[in-house]
């Protein structure tokens, strides 16, 4: 009988995992279900491993101590734990209370197939922690980066952290061996003040890192890091919310104009916008490439996981892969919080069960699954809206080629922010124009990005691969080769790279096989790909979602490849 542990991770990007014997068999963040963008209780999504599969531990992570969360009246239990218990009564319960780095860590180490690696986590604000100065003198921090080494079945030892203000103490300075506390900003908070500078929300740093290549390296700019921390001249730290950037004390910040303007109008972009985009993310990398090297000195070691918020910044993963090439470096592709449910469940596992077998993740594909019939008999609801037609690959392809935008849904739902064949916009690569189209269809800001799928074998004769074999989680944003540039210039971004997957027929054989018969059709082995939603909204979960999507936008064209069904909105 197979041992199964549930892990979760209430908060931001609230999500569950299952661990089914040592191989994560499911994971969703509950957002997709609810709608409710980064929903932070992943109840519905424990009621639907509940209903497929019986759970024997319910691990439940946090930054804090959760078991004085939110107590039921009589019982004064979590209700997480009444929740399970009305499936399994004699459901076990772990707590991972103040451990959020370590889930991080753990997710990364044991998705990424090595026996003993280093592992670093970059985030914004982890568990709080305290520590005795003194008898009558205490001082506490938020996680920020931290330094890892694991070896299997779970021995985890941190080496390195640093931990930022709370907030609500005095400013605190201090070295505890190798614990940094220090008032100061640390990578991932002055990547979110510049974020929140430029008129977003500081979680949102995608759109920040997609505005970088506008902006170039201006000497007005004040110097953003010193010592590996951020410049108090610019930053203000105020954890674990966010931080914010001094504008009086620097006057080239003052605003004089609501961002929005130019997040709609390229005309409208500043050059301090712009520049400062780009000198964030660089000077972010440069950071993060020294904590690397700290990490192979501590450690002695060349293979390296990365965990933590930042690791979805796809653009330092690649530099990070050509400034060290010979090193192996795993980066987590569920690196958000909603990995720590992951971290919690095989953290769990391994320690128990003593587990020495090495499992690499080589699929995100771990959504629920949904019935033919189901999806069917919703088709069906919406017939008035909706005429469904039969159709082969090759005439879905036809229609990409005609630049025609075609959304996909099929099979399980991708694990993580990134959209990978099953719940995905697709477009014709080779349209100029196709980046302006899609975004506005999609209500996004005009300069953002978009990714491209291609064939695996073929990556590498449109694409610098730095080394690597393949990208199946669009974790880099890769290097075009410049006679392939106007070729595929939808997703070439301003600077020349583009965001990639590489499929292969095993992986996804409908979406494989889609890229194929567009390949014939244009001669280019790729199509543009995006995420199946509208500017602010969660990807789509289930059928219904994905045909409401399409009713509130002017998107027209929806295959179903396992039903060999083309949709299309009257």
């Amino acid at each position: 009988m197979a041992y199964n542990v549930l892990g979760i991770h209430p908060g931001h990007n609230g999500a569950a995992a299952l661990v089914s014997d040592g191989e994560l068999v499911y994971y969703l963040e509950e957002e997709r279900f609810s709608r409710m963008k980064r929903d932070g209780n992943p109840f519905r999504v424990m009621v639907d491993i509940c209903s497929k599969y019986k759970v024997d531990e319910l691990v439940i992570g946090g930054t804090n101590d959760s078991k004085e969360w939110n107590g039921l009246p009589w019982t004064n239990e979590s209700p997480y734990v009444a929740l399970i218990r009305k499936y399994n009564p004699n459901v076990k319960v772990t707590w991972l209370n103040y451990e959020h780095h370590s889930l991080h860590a753990s997710c990364a180490f044991y998705n990424s197939g090595f026996n003993k690696a280093a592992i670093l986590v970059i985030d914004g604000a982890g568990s709080l922690q305290s520590y005795n100065m003194t008898e009558t003198h205490q001082i506490r921090g938020y996680e920020a980066e931290s330094i890892w080494s694991a070896k299997y079945p779970g021995e985890f030892k941190v080496l390195s952290k640093t931990y930022g203000p709370d907030g609500k103490n005095p400013p605190i300075r201090a070295q505890l061996g190798e614990h940094d506390f220090d008032d100061a900003v640390t990578i991932t908070k002055c990547y979110e003040a510049v974020t929140e500078f430029l008129g977003w929300e500081p979680i949102e740093g995608g759109k920040t890192m997609g505005l970088a290549p506008y902006g170039k390296q201006n000497s007005k700019i004040p110097q953003l890091f010193k010592n590996g921390r951020g410049n108090r001249d610019i930053f203000i730290p105020s954890y674990p919310a966010s931080a914010g950037i001094d504008f009086k004390s620097n006057p080239i910040f003052q605003r004089t104009r609501t961002p929005d303007i130019f997040h709609r109008n390229q005309n409208e972009l500043l050059e301090i916008e712009a520049d400062l985009a780009w000198q964030i993310q660089n000077d972010t990398q440069e950071e993060v490439a020294k904590l690397i090297e700290k990490a192979i000195d501590l450690t002695g070691l060349n293979k390296i996981c990365i965990a933590g918020g930042y690791g979805l910044n796809c653009v330092t993963n690649y530099w990070i892969k050509k400034k060290f090439p010979n090193v192996e470096i795993y980066h987590e592709a569920i690196s958000h919080d909603g990995g720590t449910a992951i971290g919690a469940a095989k953290t769990t596992y391994h320690q128990k069960k003593n587990d020495f077998e090495k499992r690499k993740q080589t699929s995100i594909y771990l959504g629920p699954k949904y019935s033919n019939e189901t999806i069917i008999k919703s088709i069906k609801s919406y017939n008035n809206m909706f005429n469904v037609y039969d159709i082969k690959p090759e005439n879905v392809a036809k229609l990409i080629s005609e630049n025609n935008i075609v959304t996909i849904f099929q099979g399980r739902s991708e694990a993580g922010p990134r959209a990978l064949g099953n719940r995905s916009i697709l477009y014709n690569p080779t349209d100029p124009n196709g980046k302006d189209f899609v975004n506005k269809v999609k209500n996004r800001e005009w300069f953002r990005p978009f990714a491209g799928t291609v064939l695996k074998e073929k990556a590498h004769e449109y694409f610098d691969m730095a080394g690597l074999e393949e990208s199946p989680f669009m974790m880099y944003a890769m290097d075009v080769w410049p006679d392939k540039q106007e070729i595929i210039k939808a997703i070439t971004h301003v600077d020349g790279t583009c965001r990639i997957q590489t499929v292969t027929e095993e992986q996804n054989p409908h979406y494989y096989k889609l890229i194929q018969e567009f390949e014939k059709i244009t001669g280019v082995p790729i199509l543009f790909n995006t995420s199946f939603n509208l500017a602010g909204d969660p990807l789509v979960e289930t059928i219904e979602d994905a045909l409401e999507t399409m009713l509130k936008s002017e998107m027209k064209y929806m295959y179903v490849p396992e039903l060999g069904y083309l949709l299309e909105k009257k």
